[in-house]
């Protein structure tokens, strides 16, 4: 399998007053195209801080993250967001739905931005909610829906453009367990047809269904397993 990320000497800290937090300390890792990765640990650990590192949300203290062959850590921030525009997707535990827009008016939010034209935006937004079942659900506003839905349509959003990779922060912590089930099943579905998909989780039931499992604690990758042997998250 080829690597789709190589995380090399990644360190990442934040000021606190006089003091200076390390929360990721020279971490390495690889993940492969077609993984279904998580990241665990304990709260505060820096799980979400790892995903925005590995997502171009925000910028390391230093070290390189080089994914699918570019290294994005020397990239302009003008470079960094046409990079997460074209090849990644994101889904967050709160949706981040506009509430004013329907299912498809927010799903096609990144194909616009990126320039599409209209029908096709619009085409590409229809099958990617067509894909995960909210077909039914084009045309409902956010607050018309449940929370499973709407993470399905942010889901939606996410796949649209057809993105190498999915990050997913704790997508299933805001839903019930019969709600958070059916997100995990479109997971693992997409993950089934090829994508990638690294996801933050403090749930290990989650966890463990995923294809490898990281845990991270003081700034550094405690364990590193396919899920099956991991039997403490």
């Amino acid at each position: 399998m080829k690597e789709i990320i190589s995380v090399k000497n990644l360190t990442k800290s934040f000021k606190t007053g006089d003091s200076e937090l390390v929360v990721l300390n020279n971490m390495s890792f690889e993940i492969e195209e077609g993984d279904f990765f998580s990241i665990t640990g304990r709260s505060g650990s820096g799980k979400s801080t790892l995903l925005y590192q590995l997502g171009l949300l925000d910028h390391p203290n230093s070290g390189d993250i080089i994914i699918d062959d570019v290294n994005v850590t020397s990239l302009s921030k003008e470079g960094r967001t046409k990079f997460r525009l074209k090849k990644l997707g994101y889904v967050f535990q709160d949706y981040a739905l506009v509430p004013e827009l329907t299912a498809i008016e927010n799903t096609v939010i990144p194909l616009l931005m990126q320039g599409l034209p209209k029908i096709e935006a619009y085409a590409k937004a229809e099958w990617a909610l067509k894909k995960i079942g909210m077909e039914e659900r084009l045309h409902n506003l956010p607050n018309q829906l449940s929370g499973g839905e709407q993470q399905r349509v942010s889901i939606a959003r996410a796949i649209a453009h057809d993105p190498k990779i999915i990050f997913a922060d704790e997508p299933t912590a805001n839903l019930d367990t019969e709600t958070a089930d059916k997100v995990m099943k479109t997971f693992l579905e997409l993950n089934s047809q090829g994508q990638t998909i690294i996801m933050v989780t403090h749930e290990p039931e989650y966890a463990r269904l995923t294809k490898r499992v990281i845990k991270i604690g003081d700034g550094k990758i405690l364990t590193d397993g396919k899920s099956e042997d991991i039997i403490s998250i």
